[in-house]
């Protein structure tokens, strides 16, 4: 697995292999000066947060007894898989969290280290680095607590190595986030005609429907790579309000927390029992008076 992610470390855009699609890339480029534009085009991952936050926050509490009332998840590591301008990685460093964002498009990198300037805490909390997911796998090998892909798999080239090198980087038994759109009639019609094309939610070109990730495709792809998946839950906007809410149904956006498989555990000793520890449990078996 490992020599999957180090292939495209010497060729990451140009690698059959890379999950960073260029022509994405070039997309985002030229939106990078808007991300905190509450108004503007990415209003709805500014909202979204009222729901991924507490979901991620909520979920890694659940895991633990020990944390810090204020700093919540104080002392874990969270990587931020294709941050933007830092939308999702400021609210998690405020809560604690150490937050380490990366990006293929350096204008977002530079936007989102502008805006952590304005907060010193942030400043210390969080680091932006200009790379690709599977630049940085060699360096950060089973190194992070939590990864945190949201709104991110839909635009990727390759998404079973992309789930690969995040198992690379999780530790054994770190948490996956993953938020992202189904492919269905629906999404199609929602996500792309009405929210691109009529309402201008989203920039037009944002999203193509063939790289959006069913949820039963996206749970094989996960289990299949050392992965448990213990929540998928549907996700609704609503562009009247702006405001997003969970919902039953997994037809539009959806999200999935899944845990990496632990540590193995150790071989058993070689050397066999002793002749009379094996025989006791049968010796005294059926002595009852």
């Amino acid at each position: 697995q490992l020599s999957l992610c180090r292939v495209t470390v010497k060729r990451p855009f140009s690698s059959s292999h890379s999950s960073v699609d260029s022509k994405e890339m070039k997309k985002f480029q030229l939106l990078a000066h808007k991300w905190w534009d509450e108004e503007g085009e990415y209003a709805a991952l500014h909202s979204m947060n009222d729901i991924r936050v507490p979901f991620i926050r909520d979920t890694l509490l659940s895991m633990s007894s020990n944390y810090h009332l204020g700093n919540p998840l104080s002392g874990i590591k969270i990587l931020d898989v294709g941050c933007g301008g830092g939308l999702l990685s400021e609210p998690l460093g405020r809560l604690g969290a150490s937050v380490t964002g990366i990006d293929p498009v350096e204008d977002n990198i530079r936007t989102a280290d502008q805006h952590k300037s304005f907060d010193p805490v942030l400043a210390k909390r969080i680091q932006y680095k200009s790379s690709s997911l599977e630049e940085i796998v060699e360096e950060s090998m089973e190194t992070f607590d939590v990864i945190v892909a949201s709104e991110v798999v839909e635009h990727v080239a390759d998404l079973e190595t992309f789930i690969k090198c995040c198992s690379q980087v999780l530790k054994p038994e770190g948490s996956l986030f993953i938020t992202t759109i189904n492919k269905t009639q629906l999404s199609y019609v929602l996500g792309i005609v009405v929210a691109e094309k009529i309402m201008g939610i989203v920039p037009e070109g944002t999203h193509e429907w063939e790289k959006f990730v069913p949820p039963e495709e996206l749970e094989r792809l996960l289990e299949s790579n050392g992965f448990s998946v213990k929540t998928v839950k549907g996700m609704l906007y609503n562009p009247l309000s702006g405001s997003w809410r969970w919902m039953e149904s997994t037809s539009l956006n959806y999200a999935v927390h899944a845990l990496k498989a632990g540590a193995r555990p150790p071989p058993p000793a070689t050397g066999t029992l002793p002749q009379t520890d094996i025989q006791q449990p049968s010796a005294t078996a059926g002595t009852a008076p």
